[in-house]
């Protein structure tokens, strides 16, 4: 099986706009939700479910099921370390500097830890505890653990009922499960970790967006699998949601907020619950991406430091997260601190620091390849 230059790309992108949204720059709103009221995290699960589908089901289809849940274990573990890495760089390099020079940004990223040290310490090993920005790898490690059990049923039953089930969770997401979970968990273990520190995604919206982009992806290999095609009406109909979500959103007055300050109305449009107008108007850019993509890709030159970012996701991605910390750690979190020439300099120099992580590890974060098997595209 070929690599997919272009997923690589498109992950690489993904990580270009994640890191712009979370720099602190000038450019931080303008280009956050770029595309309509959708971000990159949404595109960056996506992506990395349809890869991780498309690799293990072939493991699971040649070696068998055992070969593939050992695979998806080695991969959890690499994607543990990386995250249990970047939390102790952050409790030590950071913490320590921003005690040092007395920055708020710092102090309430890690208001829990210095609280309750012990506690923190442990509980953000345990993926319990989760700062902010350090919320992404902990769900993709939970999603991860998951996949042989769904993958395997949906090789011998089929992916009805796998996606039916993750719909109805999503679903209950929308309606409080997750606090009812977290209220249960405090009852009868104790959890001490407040609800608000254990991260901003809500896991049971997210894994439906996990769920989907990893049937699309073993679906792939089965023999009579079909090209992705859709109606002319179904592609003028996500043409038109695409374009109205693009200017309602950079041209609207309450700018990545649809509905200002109406809470329950933006809810519709969530981002950490994953909110139902959101998924529509992530479909439709999906739509159209299936749609449009090959013809733009054939038209346009290679992008090969987007392809070397996205094929090296994981580095890169703990790569941006130690220079978010930095700059929060030495700047704060306000947008304006540096002149347009010195936001400029600094995407510069992480942009190029990141290149190098992606281009010193290439390869290292891709097992070898085995017979029958293809070579693992590094879902991130």
């Amino acid at each position: 099986m070929k690599r997919y230059w272009e997923i690589d790309a498109l992950r690489g992108l993904m990580l270009v706009l994640m890191t712009v949204t979370h720099l602190p720059t000038r450019l931080t709103d303008p280009l956050g939700q770029p595309f309509g009221f959708v971000s990159a995290a949404e595109g960056f699960v996506l992506l990395s479910a349809f890869v991780a589908g498309l690799v293990y089901s072939r493991i699971g289809h040649v070696r068998g099921v055992d070969s593939m849940r050992q695979a998806f274990w080695r991969r959890v573990l690499k994607v543990y370390l990386a995250q249990a890495a970047t939390l102790l760089f952050l409790f030590t390099v950071i913490t320590a500097v921003g005690l040092h020079i007395d920055q708020p940004a710092v102090k309430n990223l890690v208001s829990y830890y210095l609280a309750e040290p012990r506690e923190g310490f442990i509980y953000g090993l345990l993926l319990i505890y989760e700062p902010a920005l350090l919320d992404i790898l902990p769900m993709y490690i939970f999603f991860m653990l998951m996949s042989p059990w769904v993958l395997a049923f949906a090789m011998r039953h089929g992916w009805t009922w796998v996606m039916a089930a993750s719909a109805t969770v999503w679903a209950a997401a929308q309606f409080g499960i997750s606090e009812w979970v977290y209220g249960l968990a405090v009852r009868y273990l104790g959890v001490p970790v407040p609800f608000h520190e254990m991260g901003a995604f809500n896991t049971y919206a997210w894994q439906f967006l996990w769920f989907a982009g990893l049937c699309i992806g073993a679906t792939r290999n089965d023999p009579d699998a079909r090209s992705l095609r859709f109606p002319a009406w179904l592609v003028a109909l996500a043409a038109g949601i695409a374009l109205y979500g693009f200017y309602w959103r950079h041209t609207g007055i309450n700018g990545q907020a649809p509905f200002g300050g109406d809470v329950e109305l933006n809810l519709l449009f969530d981002k950490w619950q994953l909110g139902p107008l959101r998924l529509v108007n992530l479909v439709a850019l999906g739509i159209l991406a299936v749609r449009f993509g090959p013809w733009l890709m054939r038209r346009i030159p290679r992008l090969r430091w987007l392809e070397a970012m996205g094929s090296a996701s994981l580095p890169v991605f703990c790569a941006h997260l130690v220079a978010v910390l930095l700059v929060l750690a030495f700047y704060g979190d306000s947008q304006t601190a540096r002149p347009w020439w010195g936001d400029g300099l600094l995407l510069a120099v992480v942009f190029s620091g990141m290149y190098f992580v992606a281009r010193f590890t290439r390869g290292a974060d891709v097992p070898p390849p085995a017979d029958d098997v293809p070579s693992e595209p590094a879902p991130a």
